[in-house]
Parts: C-alpha cells; sequence; structure tokens
C-alpha cells in the first residue's frame, strides 16, 4: 500500500514551502528514518524523514517547486 508524503506545516502562517532538495528519488529504497527531501520557508530550513520504508513509487513536486501544506 503506498503511503502519501503530505508537505508539514512549520507554523500557524505557513500556507506552502519550497522543496529545496530530494534526497530520494523515483524508485529508490526508503528506510524508516531516511531523509526524503528538504524544504524552506521564508524563515527556515527542514528536512521531511521516511514515517515508512518501502520504495519512492513517484515524485509529483520538482525542486524549487513551491508546495501547498497540508
Amino acid at each position: 500500500m503506498a503511503t502519501p508524503v503530505i508537505m508539514p506545516r512549520q507554523g500557524q502562517s505557513v500556507e506552502s514551502c519550497i522543496i529545496a532538495e530530494w534526497k530520494k528519488k523515483k524508485g529508490d529504497t526508503v528506510e524508516i528514518g531516511d531523509v526524503l527531501f528538504s524544504y524552506e520557508t521564508d524563515k527556515a530550513s527542514f528536512e521531511e524523514t521516511a514515517k515508512v520504508g518501502g520504495t519512492m513509487l513517484e515524485v509529483f513536486f520538482e525542486e524549487g517547486d513551491d508546495v501547498p501544506c497540508l
């Protein structure tokens, strides 16, 4: 079963974040805790880690894309 990765909200006023760098690409094996991508708000940068293990099936946004939260 596929598990979607949703852009987290890093504060009440944050509506979207920019993907800075993908650490995993389509087809890569993912373990729990692996960093999937890094992202930025207007004030800080963060890394999103895998909550489940498996295989990265698809990437819907590219580096530099402004992605809506939640």
